[in-house]
Protein backbone atom coordinates (compact mmCIF):
# COMPACT_ATOMS: atom_id res chain seq x y z
CA UNK A 1 0.00 0.00 0.00
CA UNK A 2 2.28 2.71 -1.28
CA UNK A 3 -0.03 5.24 -2.90
CA UNK A 4 -3.31 7.05 -2.43
CA UNK A 5 -5.25 4.63 -4.63
CA UNK A 6 -4.44 1.63 -2.47
CA UNK A 7 -4.84 3.59 0.76
CA UNK A 8 -8.32 4.65 -0.36
CA UNK A 9 -9.18 1.05 -1.19
CA UNK A 10 -8.27 -0.01 2.34
CA UNK A 11 -10.63 2.55 3.85
CA UNK A 12 -13.30 1.59 1.30
CA UNK A 13 -13.57 -1.80 3.01
CA UNK A 14 -15.27 0.03 5.91
CA UNK A 15 -18.71 -1.28 6.79
CA UNK A 16 -20.16 1.94 7.69
CA UNK A 17 11.39 16.01 29.49
CA UNK A 18 10.50 16.81 25.78
CA UNK A 19 7.11 15.92 24.46
CA UNK A 20 8.69 15.11 21.10
CA UNK A 21 11.32 12.77 22.56
CA UNK A 22 9.57 9.53 21.59
CA UNK A 23 11.31 8.78 18.26
CA UNK A 24 9.74 7.20 15.19
CA UNK A 25 10.94 6.13 11.70
CA UNK A 26 10.07 5.17 8.09
CA UNK A 27 9.31 1.50 7.32
CA UNK A 28 9.71 0.44 3.69
CA UNK A 29 8.50 3.27 1.44
CA UNK A 30 7.47 6.66 2.84
CA UNK A 31 3.66 6.60 2.83
CA UNK A 32 3.09 10.08 4.27
CA UNK A 33 0.69 12.29 2.32
CA UNK A 34 -0.21 15.96 2.66
CA UNK A 35 -3.88 16.84 2.92
CA UNK A 36 -3.94 18.24 -0.63
CA UNK A 37 -2.73 14.83 -1.89
CA UNK A 38 -5.53 12.91 -0.17
CA UNK A 39 -8.53 12.37 -2.45
CA UNK A 40 -10.59 9.97 -0.36
CA UNK A 41 -13.29 11.92 1.47
CA UNK A 42 -13.31 9.48 4.38
CA UNK A 43 -9.63 10.04 5.08
CA UNK A 44 -10.12 13.78 4.85
CA UNK A 45 -12.98 13.59 7.33
CA UNK A 46 -10.81 11.66 9.79
CA UNK A 47 -7.97 14.16 9.39
CA UNK A 48 -10.37 17.05 9.96
CA UNK A 49 -10.95 15.82 13.52
CA UNK A 50 -7.27 15.68 14.49
CA UNK A 51 -5.25 18.45 16.13
CA UNK A 52 -1.72 19.70 16.49
CA UNK A 53 -0.54 20.59 20.00
CA UNK A 54 1.22 23.98 20.08
CA UNK A 55 2.87 25.89 22.87
CA UNK A 56 0.42 28.63 23.84
CA UNK A 57 3.17 31.19 23.28
CA UNK A 58 3.37 30.08 19.62
CA UNK A 59 -0.27 30.93 18.88
CA UNK A 60 -1.38 34.56 18.62
CA UNK A 61 -5.10 35.22 18.21
CA UNK A 62 -6.01 38.50 16.57
CA UNK A 63 -9.64 39.01 15.67
CA UNK A 64 -10.89 36.04 13.64
CA UNK A 65 -7.37 34.77 12.89
CA UNK A 66 -4.83 32.77 14.86
CA UNK A 67 -1.24 33.31 13.75
CA UNK A 68 1.07 30.32 14.24
CA UNK A 69 4.77 30.53 15.02
CA UNK A 70 6.62 28.05 12.81
CA UNK A 71 10.18 27.40 11.71
CA UNK A 72 11.92 25.86 8.72
CA UNK A 73 11.85 22.07 8.86
CA UNK A 74 15.14 21.94 6.94
CA UNK A 75 16.94 24.35 9.25
CA UNK A 76 15.51 22.95 12.46
CA UNK A 77 16.64 19.41 11.68
CA UNK A 78 19.71 20.14 9.51
CA UNK A 79 18.13 18.14 6.69
CA UNK A 80 19.70 16.94 3.49
CA UNK A 81 17.98 18.52 0.48
CA UNK A 82 16.54 15.23 -0.78
CA UNK A 83 14.54 14.75 2.42
CA UNK A 84 10.74 14.70 1.85
CA UNK A 85 8.92 17.90 2.90
CA UNK A 86 12.26 19.76 2.98
CA UNK A 87 10.53 23.06 2.07
CA UNK A 88 7.83 22.82 4.73
CA UNK A 89 7.59 24.31 8.23
CA UNK A 90 7.20 22.79 11.69
CA UNK A 91 5.23 24.07 14.66
CA UNK A 92 3.31 21.37 16.52
CA UNK A 93 5.09 19.46 19.29
CA UNK A 94 2.56 16.61 19.48
CA UNK A 95 -0.65 15.37 17.89
CA UNK A 96 -4.13 14.53 19.15
CA UNK A 97 -7.67 13.60 18.16
CA UNK A 98 -11.20 14.71 19.02
CA UNK A 99 -13.07 11.86 20.75
CA UNK A 100 -16.02 13.78 22.24
CA UNK A 101 -17.42 17.28 21.65
CA UNK A 102 -14.94 18.81 24.10
CA UNK A 103 -12.35 16.06 24.71
CA UNK A 104 -8.96 15.54 23.05
CA UNK A 105 -7.00 12.29 23.30
CA UNK A 106 -3.19 12.35 23.04
CA UNK A 107 -0.08 10.76 24.56
CA UNK A 108 0.64 11.13 28.26
CA UNK A 109 4.18 12.36 27.64
CA UNK A 110 2.75 15.22 25.54
CA UNK A 111 0.84 16.75 28.47
CA UNK A 112 2.56 15.87 31.74
CA UNK A 113 0.69 18.10 34.18
CA UNK A 114 -2.19 20.51 34.63
CA UNK A 115 0.26 23.39 34.18
CA UNK A 116 1.53 21.89 30.92
CA UNK A 117 -2.05 21.50 29.76
CA UNK A 118 -2.78 25.16 30.48
CA UNK A 119 0.26 26.09 28.40
CA UNK A 120 -0.96 24.15 25.35
CA UNK A 121 -3.21 25.16 22.46
CA UNK A 122 -5.08 22.52 20.47
CA UNK A 123 -5.17 23.56 16.82
CA UNK A 124 -7.33 22.14 14.05
CA UNK A 125 -6.34 22.62 10.40
CA UNK A 126 -2.54 22.98 10.57
CA UNK A 127 -2.14 21.41 7.13
CA UNK A 128 -0.82 21.95 3.61
CA UNK A 129 -4.04 22.28 1.62
CA UNK A 130 -2.42 23.49 -1.63
CA UNK A 131 0.92 22.38 -3.04
CA UNK A 132 3.76 24.64 -1.94
CA UNK A 133 1.66 26.73 0.46
CA UNK A 134 2.89 26.46 4.05
CA UNK A 135 0.26 27.15 6.73
CA UNK A 136 0.90 30.22 8.87
CA UNK A 137 -2.54 30.76 10.37
CA UNK A 138 -5.89 29.13 11.05
CA UNK A 139 -9.29 30.57 11.97
CA UNK A 140 -9.35 31.61 15.63
CA UNK A 141 -12.39 29.37 16.05
CA UNK A 142 -10.14 26.36 15.36
CA UNK A 143 -7.90 27.06 18.37
CA UNK A 144 -8.87 25.61 21.76
CA UNK A 145 -7.41 25.75 25.26
CA UNK A 146 -7.21 23.24 28.11
CA UNK A 147 -9.96 23.35 30.71
CA UNK A 148 -9.03 20.15 32.55
CA UNK A 149 -6.49 17.35 32.39
CA UNK A 150 -9.02 14.57 32.90
CA UNK A 151 -6.42 11.86 33.28
CA UNK A 152 -3.06 10.62 32.03
CA UNK A 153 -0.70 7.69 32.31
CA UNK A 154 2.88 7.12 31.25
CA UNK A 155 4.15 3.70 32.24
CA UNK A 156 7.70 3.21 30.98
CA UNK A 157 7.39 1.02 27.91
CA UNK A 158 3.68 0.41 28.55
CA UNK A 159 0.55 2.55 28.22
CA UNK A 160 0.98 6.27 27.50
CA UNK A 161 -2.13 8.43 27.17
CA UNK A 162 -3.90 11.62 28.22
CA UNK A 163 -7.44 12.98 27.97
CA UNK A 164 -7.98 16.74 27.95
CA UNK A 165 -11.24 18.63 28.33
CA UNK A 166 -11.25 21.74 26.18
CA UNK A 167 -12.43 25.21 27.16
CA UNK A 168 -15.54 24.82 25.01
CA UNK A 169 -17.28 22.34 22.74
CA UNK A 170 -15.71 22.00 19.32
CA UNK A 171 -17.65 23.31 16.33
CA UNK A 172 -17.07 22.34 12.71
CA UNK A 173 -15.32 19.04 13.51
CA UNK A 174 -16.96 15.73 14.43
CA UNK A 175 -15.78 13.46 17.26
CA UNK A 176 -14.05 10.34 15.99
CA UNK A 177 -15.15 6.79 16.70
CA UNK A 178 -12.86 4.67 18.84
CA UNK A 179 -12.77 1.09 20.12
CA UNK A 180 -11.77 0.39 23.73
CA UNK A 181 -11.95 -3.40 23.37
CA UNK A 182 -8.67 -5.30 23.14
CA UNK A 183 -9.52 -6.52 19.63
CA UNK A 184 -6.34 -5.53 17.75
CA UNK A 185 -4.79 -8.51 15.93
CA UNK A 186 -1.49 -9.14 14.18
CA UNK A 187 -1.76 -8.12 10.54
CA UNK A 188 -4.56 -5.57 11.02
CA UNK A 189 -4.15 -2.72 8.48
CA UNK A 190 -3.49 0.72 9.95
CA UNK A 191 -3.54 4.42 9.07
CA UNK A 192 -2.02 7.14 11.24
CA UNK A 193 -2.84 10.87 11.07
CA UNK A 194 -0.75 13.48 12.82
CA UNK A 195 2.21 15.84 12.76
CA UNK A 196 5.53 14.02 12.16
CA UNK A 197 8.42 16.18 13.38
CA UNK A 198 5.83 18.93 13.97
CA UNK A 199 5.03 19.21 10.25
CA UNK A 200 1.57 20.06 8.91
CA UNK A 201 -0.87 17.14 9.01
CA UNK A 202 0.26 13.94 7.31
CA UNK A 203 -1.83 10.87 6.52
CA UNK A 204 0.20 7.63 6.40
CA UNK A 205 -1.16 4.20 5.53
CA UNK A 206 0.62 1.11 4.27
CA UNK A 207 1.10 -0.20 7.82
CA UNK A 208 0.05 -3.25 9.80
CA UNK A 209 0.07 -4.51 13.38
CA UNK A 210 3.26 -6.51 13.98
CA UNK A 211 2.70 -7.67 17.55
CA UNK A 212 -0.56 -7.24 19.44
CA UNK A 213 0.52 -9.23 22.50
CA UNK A 214 2.20 -6.64 24.82
CA UNK A 215 0.11 -5.38 27.73
CA UNK A 216 -1.07 -1.81 27.23
CA UNK A 217 0.25 -1.35 23.69
CA UNK A 218 0.85 -3.01 20.32
CA UNK A 219 3.72 -2.75 17.84
CA UNK A 220 3.27 -1.61 14.22
CA UNK A 221 5.34 -0.54 11.20
CA UNK A 222 3.88 2.97 10.93
CA UNK A 223 5.77 5.79 9.17
CA UNK A 224 5.96 8.19 12.12
CA UNK A 225 8.31 10.62 13.85
CA UNK A 226 8.56 12.59 17.05
CA UNK A 227 5.65 15.03 16.81
CA UNK A 228 3.41 12.12 15.80
CA UNK A 229 3.23 11.31 19.51
CA UNK A 230 -0.45 11.34 20.45
CA UNK A 231 -1.58 10.67 16.88
CA UNK A 232 -4.73 8.64 16.38
CA UNK A 233 -3.98 5.24 14.84
CA UNK A 234 -6.97 3.95 12.87
CA UNK A 235 -7.96 0.52 11.66
CA UNK A 236 -7.77 1.10 7.89
CA UNK A 237 -10.83 -1.06 7.23
CA UNK A 238 -13.20 0.55 9.73
CA UNK A 239 -11.86 4.09 10.18
CA UNK A 240 -12.12 3.60 13.96
CA UNK A 241 -9.31 4.66 16.33
CA UNK A 242 -7.61 1.60 17.83
CA UNK A 243 -4.62 3.26 19.49
CA UNK A 244 -2.40 6.25 20.25
CA UNK A 245 1.07 6.51 18.69
CA UNK A 246 3.61 6.93 21.50
CA UNK A 247 7.21 5.84 20.71
CA UNK A 248 9.51 4.01 18.32
CA UNK A 249 12.83 3.98 16.44
CA UNK A 250 15.23 6.91 16.00
CA UNK A 251 13.92 9.41 13.44
CA UNK A 252 17.05 10.39 11.54
CA UNK A 253 20.54 9.25 10.66
CA UNK A 254 23.48 11.50 9.80
CA UNK A 255 24.71 11.41 6.19
CA UNK A 256 27.37 13.61 4.56
CA UNK A 257 26.97 16.37 7.13
CA UNK A 258 23.16 16.46 7.19
CA UNK A 259 20.21 14.40 8.40
CA UNK A 260 18.00 11.97 6.48
CA UNK A 261 15.09 9.84 7.63
CA UNK A 262 15.98 6.54 9.20
CA UNK A 263 14.54 3.92 6.81
CA UNK A 264 13.92 0.36 7.99
CA UNK A 265 12.58 -2.68 6.11
CA UNK A 266 8.84 -3.14 6.64
CA UNK A 267 9.61 -6.07 8.92
CA UNK A 268 12.84 -4.65 10.38
CA UNK A 269 13.95 -2.50 13.34
CA UNK A 270 12.01 -2.35 16.61
CA UNK A 271 8.66 -1.12 15.30
CA UNK A 272 6.47 1.71 16.62
CA UNK A 273 4.55 1.39 19.90
CA UNK A 274 0.85 2.25 20.00
CA UNK A 275 -1.09 2.49 23.27
CA UNK A 276 -4.15 0.24 23.27
CA UNK A 277 -7.38 2.05 24.08
CA UNK A 278 -8.51 -0.55 26.60
CA UNK A 279 -5.86 1.05 28.84
CA UNK A 280 -7.89 4.27 28.69
CA UNK A 281 -11.35 2.81 29.37
CA UNK A 282 -11.72 3.97 32.99
CA UNK A 283 -10.79 7.59 32.23
CA UNK A 284 -13.22 7.54 29.28
CA UNK A 285 -15.89 6.52 31.77
CA UNK A 286 -14.83 9.38 34.08
CA UNK A 287 -15.08 11.80 31.17
CA UNK A 288 -18.55 10.52 30.40
CA UNK A 289 -19.57 11.11 34.01
CA UNK A 290 -19.05 14.86 33.68
CA UNK A 291 -22.10 17.17 33.95
CA UNK A 292 -22.68 17.24 30.19
CA UNK A 293 -22.22 13.47 29.80
CA UNK A 294 -25.71 12.67 28.57
CA UNK A 295 -25.56 15.25 25.79
CA UNK A 296 -22.03 14.15 24.93
CA UNK A 297 -23.08 10.50 24.66
CA UNK A 298 -25.86 11.45 22.26
CA UNK A 299 -23.68 13.74 20.20
CA UNK A 300 -20.48 11.67 20.02
CA UNK A 301 -20.52 8.38 18.11
CA UNK A 302 -17.38 7.47 20.04
CA UNK A 303 -19.28 7.02 23.29
CA UNK A 304 -21.54 4.40 21.72
CA UNK A 305 -18.59 2.02 21.79
CA UNK A 306 -18.59 2.24 25.58
CA UNK A 307 -22.06 0.70 25.49
CA UNK A 308 -20.67 -2.43 23.86
CA UNK A 309 -21.58 -1.58 20.28
CA UNK A 310 -19.30 -2.48 17.39
CA UNK A 311 -18.55 0.13 14.68
CA UNK A 312 -21.03 -1.68 12.41
CA UNK A 313 -23.82 -1.21 14.98
CA UNK A 314 -23.41 2.56 15.20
Amino acid sequence: MKNQLILSAAIALCAAGSAVAADKVIYGSDDRLDIYQVTDSRLLKLADSTVGLFQASDVYVTGSRALLTTESYADGYNLCKEEPFYEQVTGAFCSGSLVAPDIIMTAGHCVKSADACEGTKFVFGFAVKSKGVNPSEVPASDVYSCSELIGREQVGTGADWALIRLDRKVTGHEPLKYDTSDSVKNGDPLVVIGHPAGLPTKVAGGATVRDASPKGYFVANLDTYGGNSGSAVFNAKTGVIVGILVRGENDYVYKDGCSVSNVCPSTGCRGEDVTKLNAVTSPFSKAAAAPAAEAMAKAAPAFELLKGLTPENN
